[in-house]
């Protein structure tokens, strides 16, 4: 595979991971997911009916032989909610893969790094391949990984404000400092959000809200694609320095004076 990463024993060529809610419907939610390219999308365990009639279901739409499910926590308030909610999920899925969210307050829906580290820890000493939804917080992510966590997921911005990377020091630290794939998530709003994150470095984009609530999802979904591509060929190309001062196109040296 060209260009692949590792997350555990997962191995993925798109670094575009998409979301399963607040898309008009089931069928919109897949085309988007075609559209993207994503090989992985998450689902809140919490938020889904496993029970409902066939051809009702999400995963009738999202199917797991066609893309990996990354099981989430969304909507735990406590690391007890989060250890108890990741347990049924792998036992429903059958799946190591967890993203892993804690949420320590309600409306701004920012994540508890204390209980996120707490339920990190023993979801990893039980096996879990977990991916942490954190804060851009350097030490917390250098902590979760020093924990065994396959991955940080360091937010861009609140969850579903769109404002795009409020903080690309912080982010340029963490990737600095942390030896496991950085998936940026939250806070995307639009392509030019996606190729910043790729071109700071990132492993990969998370995004949900960016493309369920475009004026036109499906074109979005096709942008954020070319996007998360554009920025990742930067980086591996390598930006030109910054100059404060303008620099010709064409060298001085061998031009003609009269």
């Amino acid at each position: 595979m060209s260009d692949s990463y590792t997350i555990g024993k997962h191995t993925f060529t798109s670094r575009l991971i998409i979301g399963s809610g607040k898309y008009a419907s089931f069928e919109q939610n897949r085309e988007c997911a075609e559209r993207t390219g994503a090989e992985m999308v998450t689902v809140a365990l919490r938020r889904v009916d496993l029970n409902a009639p066939k051809g009702q279901r999400l995963f009738d739409f999202l199917s797991p032989d066609r893309f990996t499910i990354l099981p989430n926590t969304a909507g735990c308030f406590t690391a007890e909610d989060a250890v108890t909610t990741a347990r049924m999920g792998r036992e429903l899925l059958d799946t190591d893969l967890l993203k892993l969210e804690v949420i320590g307050d309600e409306r701004t829906l920012f994540p508890d790094g204390p209980a996120t580290i707490e339920a990190a820890k023993i979801l990893v000493d039980e096996g879990f391949t977990v991916l942490p939804y954190i804060s851009d917080d350097p030490v917390a992510c250098q902590r979760l990984a020093a924990l065994g966590c396959a991955a940080v997921m360091p937010l861009a911005a609140p969850i579903g404000s769109g404002l795009g990377i409020r903080n690309p020091a912080n982010l340029r630290i963490i990737l600095e400092t942390v030896e496991v794939p950085v998936i940026v998530d939250a806070g995307v709003g639009t392509a030019s959000d996606a190729a910043v994150a790729m071109e700071l470095g990132a492993t990969a984009v998370l995004m949900n809200t960016g493309i369920a609530h475009a004026k036109e999802p499906v074109q979005m979904a096709r942008a954020m694609k070319l996007a998360v591509e554009a920025g990742r060929l930067a980086y591996l190309a390598g930006r030109m320095p910054r100059r404060l001062y303008a620099s010709a196109s064409s060298p001085p040296d061998g031009i003609a004076t009269f």
